[in-house]
């Protein structure tokens, strides 16, 4: 059976998600108060409708308790919706939610009212195109939950030619290397005596800052 996501508020957030989600095969309504965005993801997704999401009656007719996920995407234009539809989404039951928030204080208001989640999308690209600008290593991230972050990165000058049981990398930086990316091979879960080469691309998991650190102390 197909996963079911309802996705509130539909701009650049919301419509990209709400098309991702779709593309991957999950059965997903689609919510804005405005025609035009409604109408500008019809064509990809399960349902779309229109409707003012902070409408108790509305949003009730949707069924939220019965799909697996709700996210509250709604943007910049309404904190105050956006808080009013994560509270009604849990009063009526929905298993999961997922709200946007532009801002700390956003945030801890919607913990408060009982977002499980709660994602800052901007916030979190900044921080990843930050990184990628200021360590031209770091080819590429993606984070994993609040606290960790893979990344995809060129190999630091100070491991070229050692082993990584010789880096110790665990323990000192906390990072796990995942991948190497050779050429057009790829080695999962490389063995401790597997060594780091120049032209290697490594994909490690770690905490913030861990990458940044062994990029500063061996480059």
């Amino acid at each position: 059976m197909k996963k079911q996501v309802i996705v509130i508020g539909l701009g650049q957030f919301g419509h990209s998600l709400a098309k991702a989600l779709a593309g991957r095969g999950i059965d997903v309504l689609a919510v804005d108060r405005r025609e035009d965005r409604v109408r500008a993801v019809a064509d990809f997704v399960a349902e779309a409708v229109v409707f003012d999401a902070t409408d108790n009656e509305a949003l009730a007719r949707t069924s939220p308790e019965r799909r697996d996920l709700a996210v509250c995407a709604i943007g910049d234009e309404s904190k105050e919706s956006s808080i009013i539809c994560t509270a009604l989404l849990r009063q009526m039951g929905s298993p999961r939610v997922i709200a946007r928030s532009n801002d700390e204080v956003h945030s801890r208001i919607l913990r408060l009212v009982g977002a499980h989640e709660v994602v800052n999308p901007e916030l979190e690209f900044g921080e990843r195109l930050a990184n990628h600008l200021v360590y031209r290593q770091v080819l590429g991230e993606l984070p994993l939950g609040d606290d960790l972050v893979m990344t995809q990165m060129s190999p630091p000058r100070g491991l070229f030619g050692k082993a990584l049981s010789e880096i110790h990398l665990p323990r000192r930086y906390g990072i796990t290397v995942v991948a190497i990316r050779r050429g057009k091979k790829t080695i999962l879960l490389p063995e401790p005596n597997e060594t780091v080469r120049e032209e290697d691309t490594i994909v490690v998991v770690s905490r913030e800052g861990a990458v940044a650190r062994l990029v500063e102390e061996n480059e």
